[in-house]
């Protein structure tokens, strides 16, 4: 069982860093494997709306850049676990284009990532973060995901990078989850 995180803040060592790494020590508590993938920064692109990968029907979209292989590692995954910073009440551009055409390749395929275990792990400096947990979970949803709760949504405030773990509710947040999740994974796969 493998639970696959993407970043998607640029700072790589930021408060989205630190949310996911807490949401991890849970999940790796119940054996079950993790992988931090920095998305934030990489050379992915938008979608163009091609609609190439309908055609091709290979799990692949055709844009040349790293896109395919996150998709390869979300097709292998049980869990799925995208981070964003909270931007001007969004998503990073990273996640956005991750979102619009993973998901796009996943539906031109039959809905690749069907009843995998999906979770949004959203920091922030102070508001707007509903905005980008809701966005994220939208994503799993039409994606015929299943998503975990937690005790309260899946948000962490703080500015500066590592700010976030002095965010105490924040922290149980992210840990509930991480229980939540592995326990849902191993249901799944029982």
């Amino acid at each position: 069982m493998k639970v696959v995180a993407f970043n998607g803040s640029p700072r790589r060592e930021g408060n989205t860093y630190h949310s996911i790494k807490t949401v991890f020590e849970e999940i790796s508590k119940e054996g079950i494997e993790t992988e931090l993938v920095q998305l934030g920064g990489s050379d992915i692109k938008g979608c163009r709306a091609c609609y190439k990968c309908f055609e091709t029907k290979d799990n692949k979209c055709i844009q040349k850049d790293t896109l395919n292989h996150f998709v390869e590692k979300m097709i292998s995954a049980d869990g799925i676990i995208i981070g964003s910073p909270t931007y001007f009440a969004n998503v990073s551009t990273e996640v956005k284009a991750l979102i619009d055409r993973a998901g796009l390749v996943s539906r031109a395929n039959g809905n690749l990532f069907s009843r995998k275990v999906g979770a949004a792990v959203v920091a922030a400096r102070r508001a707007g973060a509903v905005n980008v947990y809701q966005n994220i979970n939208l994503f799993f949803g039409i994606g015929n995901m299943i998503i975990p709760g937690s005790t309260y949504w899946n948000i962490g405030l703080g500015r500066n990078p590592g700010e976030v773990l002095a965010d105490e509710e924040g922290m149980k947040t992210f840990r509930d989850l991480g229980r939540n999740m592995a326990w849902l994974i191993k249901k799944l796969n029982g």
